[in-house]
């Protein structure tokens, strides 16, 4: 995976860190090499040109597409030696699917009469976020009982345990709590309780907090793209 500024340390890069949760949650032993962009090994230029890390050797054919390297993992690694990972719930896959977009979209901008605007984006992909984790899953709802529906109090969008839909989101989630805070004051509301139960449960796991590189290297990263 790409290194971080010291060319060594493990760098900012949620795609990375989505198939490190993944391989983690899955049992899988593995060994992490990080590589120093601007000093790229000639055979990791030969294995796969024009690429960036992350990507996957398997029998000699070279997987570079994210979402096909999970896919991949997914049909290989499966039970009763892997746990199945794919969300039990087709809504799981979807939640916050547009966050990261909008963040990137207000980080980057320079021009301060868009600002309000971009914040606003970010602030409403967030509630819907925030409103899919308080709404019950069909699992959660109990046909037996009459009256309002309790909201859920799930740990993951999924459920209790993480699937892939969260190593797709908390990686790029963590990401926007730290360099939104660093280079524009903003923090994710206190009232998206669900939010933050989300995150702070993910907090409690080792197959995230394992794998997130430093918060330091987080920002350095974005230090030239928050103008």
């Amino acid at each position: 995976m790409e290194a971080g500024s010291d060319g060594q340390s493990i760098g900012n890069c949620p795609f990375s860190q989505r198939l490190f949760m993944i391989l983690w949650l899955k049992g899988v032993i593995f060994n992490v090499t990080t590589v120093d962009l601007k000093r790229k090994p000639a055979d990791l230029h030969n294995l796969a040109p024009g690429t960036n890390p992350p990507f996957v050797t398997f029998n000699g054919e070279v997987k570079v597409d994210v979402n096909k390297i999970e896919e991949f993992l997914e049909e290989k690694l499966t039970p009763p030696r892997y746990p199945r990972l794919a969300p039990k719930h087709p809504e799981a896959n979807t939640a916050g699917i547009d966050i990261f977009a909008k963040f990137s979209a207000y980080i980057k901008n320079s021009r301060k009469d868009t600002t309000d605007a971009l914040q606003k984006a970010l602030l409403k992909s967030l509630q819907r976020l925030d409103d899919f984790l308080r709404t019950p899953l069909s699992a959660e709802i109990d046909a037996d009982v009459l009256g309002d529906v309790p909201e859920s109090t799930r740990s993951f969008l999924d459920g209790p345990e993480l699937t892939l839909a969260d190593c797709n989101l908390l990686p790029k989630l963590h990401i926007l709590k730290v360099v939104a805070k660093k280079y524009r004051g903003f923090e994710i509301p206190r009232e998206m309780t669900c939010v933050w139960r989300y995150l702070n449960r993910a907090y409690q796991r080792e197959e995230f907090t394992g794998t997130c590189p430093a918060e330091r290297e987080i920002e350095f990263a974005y230090l030239h793209v928050a103008k």
